[in-house]
């Protein structure tokens, strides 16, 4: 596992291997222009290594506003498809509402992309499978 971004509120690492996976680990709250931004870099950061799991370590994250999670929607968790990702491993929030509207997002995305989601309480067991090992 190597770090590869480091903001305040976000921690990212790639697990490089022959399934590559990145891992965005929440830290606390971000301000929507941050989120939006730290995501979008994580992205990047995901299509340059074609990375084919994904790891939500929500926990810790703070209050995501709706129109941030239609963003998400909208421009990331498409572009998961698009890239090829084959799974989401996610590990959700602390808060109760955040867990409420966010897996509404998730729901509603799962309609219409081609990787899967499954949900974790233990970070090495969401690891292994997002890197297909398990």
């Amino acid at each position: 596992m190597e770090a590869a971004l480091a903001f305040p509120f976000l921690n990212v690492y790639l697990h490089p291997g022959p399934e590559p996976v990145l891992e965005t680990q929440w830290l606390g709250f971000a301000t929507g222009a941050e989120f939006r931004a730290s995501v979008a870099q994580a992205l990047e950061l995901g299509r340059e290594h074609h990375v084919r799991g994904w790891i939500a370590d929500d926990r810790r994250l703070g209050a995501v506003r709706p129109r941030d999670l239609q963003w998400t929607h909208d421009e990331v968790l498409l572009a998961f498809d698009r890239m090829g990702l084959r799974r989401l491993a996610l590990l959700e929030s602390e808060d109760a509402l955040n867990r409420l509207t966010i897996d509404s997002m998730y729901q509603r995305a799962l309609e219409t992309v081609s990787f899967e989601l499954r949900r974790f309480t233990d970070i090495e067991a969401a690891r292994a499978w997002a890197a297909g090992r398990a």
